[in-house]
């Protein structure tokens, strides 16, 4: 037995809430969502089977992640570092969240926009671990078994990737993680559970390439691939529940506008790249209207590309927002500007340096406040750079990406911080929001309700330095109060069926949050402070 002696002598650390495990020893610290590393009690160690297996230090939570940044600090590549995060990732949940919201606005360009992309890009030649499930075209009429063999059942939003160009994702990691660190959304049992469906790809390269993951022959577009995704829905659904959340991410346009129209009345669900990317370009501009003084039905709007880039005519949710140059033909997107006067350039083309100097300067003789949406990802392909924005208008304009850019300087000594436009604004508060409210069908006027909500969070003295966008480092503060807004909302309006209706929307929300603190794993019997005094076996 210890003495009292032994338990006052021990490190104060900071505790959690007592939680049940069956598994001790080894698998504990195998396991990423019990391993705590050196975290470990002493009596967590002794009870648990842990004691012997881990160095004699006890550390706490901040020393961990003190450790953490000074070795991410040393590191010059951001594949590196990617590599580096998310290894904490698959060996200790509780620290990685930890660590992602002592500085967000640091490393989310690294496990999100952009670097994810370069790292899902070369997802097989950095393999460390399998995330999520992977279901191929070769897996019909096994969908039901196959999500059987994952562990939990209690899963709340389904993330549901299928990527038709270049990249062969690792289950949108990045997405989870946005989750988890903006809305507090929980990272196990009711976390997102990512999704890959992968029927092919026509990428050459990828299909001769040995280290790649995923199924070595060109892309299915034939019945097969709708019959794939109609079972995938009915097996998800059956598995968890009519009210699971699965949100679409990376279909190529024609496929993500078909099935959004398909499924939204069916299920619950929601398609980021296009309700996701609307609501948080919605909320720049509500913002912009602020910062102008100009109602938004004032604006004068000039979009360029589609979203993924096109070669041939628009698809057919697009025509009603397509309009012929009045009176002339134009024949670049410099004459687009010279001809309809727009007071802002929204960019979505992903296709490099559109947002020439000319079209810039010509913004801004144009406008005296012109509004530059540069959203495209990664930063390689965005329309034009924050520094060119602001140096061509002469720190004039309203400017928004998609990727972020570091603070631009302008010679006469103003500094401008750009915001990113970014769909993590968004989506981790809206899910949030229908997780908690029960809500089975999600209407765009949600995504609208968010976007009003994501402006809201804006201060003057933000709005005053030209931001469009709140900081990054307060994202989950803001992801919280989307959350409570669209919950008012789907309440109100008859949306919601998670009853009784919680009165104060705020505390229930905040309630629901999940901790990156250090769970106990002692039985209550031995918690600490009664520990002690109480009658107990040791071995």
């Amino acid at each position: 037995m210890w003495s009292r002696l032994q338990l006052l002598a021990r490190p104060c650390l900071m505790r959690g809430r007592p939680v049940h495990t069956k598994e001790k020893g080894k698998a504990l610290l195998l396991n990423p969502r019990t391993n705590k590393g050196m975290a470990f009690t002493l009596e967590e160690r002794q009870i648990l089977g842990l004691q012997g297996l881990l160095p004699p230090k006890i550390e706490t939570q901040d020393i961990q992640a003190a450790r953490f940044h000074r070795n991410l600090s040393k590191m010059d590549d951001p594949l590196g570092k990617y590599i580096y995060i998310m290894g904490i990732q698959e060996r200790n949940e509780k620290l990685f969240y930890r660590i992602l919201l002592d500085d967000i606005e640091r490393l989310m360009p690294i496990v999100y926009t952009p670097t994810v992309g370069l790292a899902c890009s070369q997802y097989g030649h950095i393999f460390r671990r399998p995330k999520g499930l992977y279901i191929s075209i070769l897996d019909r009429g096994h969908i039901r078994s196959i999500l059987d063999n994952w562990p939990e059942t209690d899963v709340k939003d389904n993330g549901t990737l299928d990527d038709p160009g270049s990249l062969w994702r690792m289950g949108i990691s990045g997405k989870l993680c946005s989750y988890t660190r903006m809305s507090g959304i929980q990272a196990t049992r009711k976390m997102a559970l990512s999704r890959v469906i992968d029927v092919g790809t026509d990428n050459p390269t990828l299909l001769k390439d040995p280290f790649y993951m995923g199924l070595y022959q060109k892309r299915d577009r034939t019945q097969l691939y709708d019959d794939l995704i109609d079972e995938f829905m009915d097996a998800v659904t059956d598995r968890y529940g009519q009210n699971t959340l699965i949100q679409f991410e990376d279909f190529g346009n024609h496929n993500a506008f078909r099935f959004l129209r398909k499924y939204r009345e069916k299920y619950c669900t929601f398609n980021d790249d296009i309700q996701g990317t609307a609501s948080v370009a919605l909320a720049g501009m509500l913002a912009a209207q602020k910062s102008i003084g100009k109602p938004i039905t004032e604006h004068k709007i000039l979009f360029l590309g589609a979203g993924e880039g096109r070669s041939e005519g628009i698809d057919g949710n697009q025509e009603a927002f397509a309009h012929p140059a009045p009176g002339q033909t134009v024949s670049s997107f410099l004459e687009a500007v010279k001809v309809l006067q727009p007071t802002a350039i929204i960019g979505v083309a992903g296709a490099g340096r559109l947002f020439t100097e000319d079209v810039i300067k010509a913004m801004g003789s144009i406008n005296e406040r012109p509004i530059i949406f540069a959203l495209s990802n990664p930063t390689a392909k965005a329309e034009c750079t924050a520094e060119e924005a602001y140096t061509l208008t002469e720190g004039r304009c309203l400017f928004a990406s998609g990727s972020p850019f570091d603070t631009v300087t302008l010679r006469d000594g103003r500094s401008f911080k750009p915001g990113q436009g970014n769909n993590a604004y968004i989506f981790p508060g809206v899910a949030l929001a229908v997780i908690l409210s029960g809500v089975r069908h999600i209407s765009d006027r949600v995504f609208l309700e968010a976007a009003k909500a994501l402006a809201e969070q804006l201060s003057e003295a933000e709005l005053e330095q030209g931001r469009l966008y709140p900081q990054l480092s307060n994202i989950r503060e803001v992801s919280i109060c989307i959350a409570v807004k669209v919950m008012e909302f789907v309440y109100r309006n008859g949306m919601a069926f998670q009853y009784p209706e919680p009165m104060d929307k705020n505390a229930y929300i905040r309630s629901k949050v999940w901790s990156t603190d250090y769970d106990s794993f002692l039985p209550e019997v031995y918690d600490w402070p009664d520990y002690a005094s109480k009658p107990h076996r040791m071995f």
